[in-house]
């Protein structure tokens, strides 16, 4: 059978500034490498190249995508040897602390002719200045967007039926979990985020995640009525339960929810607006709608205006941000560039052997 590669990412640019998700997904593994070394020093190929390695041998493996680059990856975790590999560069794993794993420090950054950097270290100054400044840029643009999007919210607030609101909840308990007996085990709860802001736009792996479920919710609705309420309900009752669950946070917002999986149950439940809008599309898929269950009719007509002028500021204001984005990751790779003229990536293929060596140690 093929291996399956789930995706996710466990960072984010947020309102909130850079959101570290890592440590509820290495909880529970016996062997954790954190990679150090700056850009440039093959960290997100070193672990592709790994992740492929032990995909064709048929181990499902998970990919933890990196928020600042789409295609790169921050880590990859192999969950049956209970073994991960992690970039451990600021801002994304820092310490990460896991019981019971061994961690082992892996230094990309010795692969590096340091004479070389040396001479250009005003530049690399200069445009890590740059970087700084644009993610700064990001963040700041991020935050008014968010005091936006509570103004939008707040339109709704007045029009909202919170008992039925209530009801709506209750059903959907029912529905998930009825008659499901109280499992006899801690549930393992993992985390993460379906989506991320990139320098490329709002990227999501909503498809991938939810690949193979029987029950797929599609959460539709306007900003707040009670999407990531709902969300957060179904996921304490999962894990009040006892079942395994993966809790997807916003990643505009991490302090709201966007998607919660319960795999023993065969179900997923997520938002299913813009950014990361999908529709049915096979058996099992189900639309429910908030706006239509608890708010009053007609509510988007009577505010057009004021809904049209914060939709319009909310989305100018996002746009920034991912310009600001954009432009980092420009001085980013400008950056790389350096870098690399500078490695020596047999160093980085030497210890790309002796980590999968060593893995390759730890199959039953």
């Amino acid at each position: 059978m093929a291996a399956r590669i789930l995706r996710y990412f466990a960072g984010g640019n947020t309102a909130l500034g850079f959101y570290n998700l890592f440590e509820s997904n290495l909880q529970g593994l016996r062997r954790i490498f954190i990679l150090k070394g700056g850009p440039g020093t093959g960290k997100s190929s070193l672990m592709k190249a790994i992740g492929a390695e032990w995909a064709e041998r048929g181990y499902d493996i998970e990919l933890i995508h990196c928020s600042s680059d789409k295609d790169s990856i921050d880590g990859v975790i192999i969950p049956a040897l209970g073994a991960g590999i992690v970039d451990g560069t600021a801002p994304h794993v820092i310490e990460p602390k896991a019981p019971g794993a061994v961690e082992e420090y892996v230094n990309l950054g010795e692969a590096w002719d340091s004479a070389a950097l040396i001479s250009q270290r005003k530049i690399i100054e200069e445009m890590n200045r740059k970087v700084a400044g644009a993610y700064a840029e990001a963040y700041s643009g991020f935050a008014e967007a968010l005091n936006i999007h509570d103004e939008w919210e707040k339109l709704y607030f007045g029009h909202m039926d919170f008992g039925k609101a209530d009801q709506l909840t209750a059903g959907m308990l029912e529905k998930l979990f009825g008659d499901t007996q109280q499992l006899q085990k801690s549930a393992d709860v993992k985390h993460r985020f379906l989506g991320a802001a990139t320098p490329s736009g709002a990227v999501d792996f909503v498809p991938n995640l939810t690949e193979g479920l029987s029950r797929r919710f599609f959460l539709k609705g306007r900003a707040g009525t009670g999407k990531s309420t709902l969300l957060k309900k179904i996921a304490a009752e999962a894990e009040q339960r006892g079942f395994d669950t993966e809790i997807y946070h916003c990643g505009f917002d991490p302090h709201s929810l966007d998607m919660v999986i319960v795999r023993e149950l065969d179900f997923a439940i997520f938002d299913s607006t813009s950014p990361h809008e999908y529709y049915p599309e096979r058996e099992g898929d189900v639309i429910i709608d908030t706006y239509e269950a608890i708010v009053a009719p007609g509510t988007d007509e009577r505010l057009a205006g004021p809904l049209e002028e914060v939709s319009a500021q909310y989305k100018a204001t996002m746009k920034e941000a991912i310009a600001a984005l954009a432009e980092a990751k420009v001085h980013r790779d400008d950056l790389e560039k350096i870098y690399v003229t500078a490695m020596d990536f047999s160093v980085v293929d030497a210890a790309r052997k002796r980590i999968s060596a060593e893995l390759a140690s730890m199959q039953d």
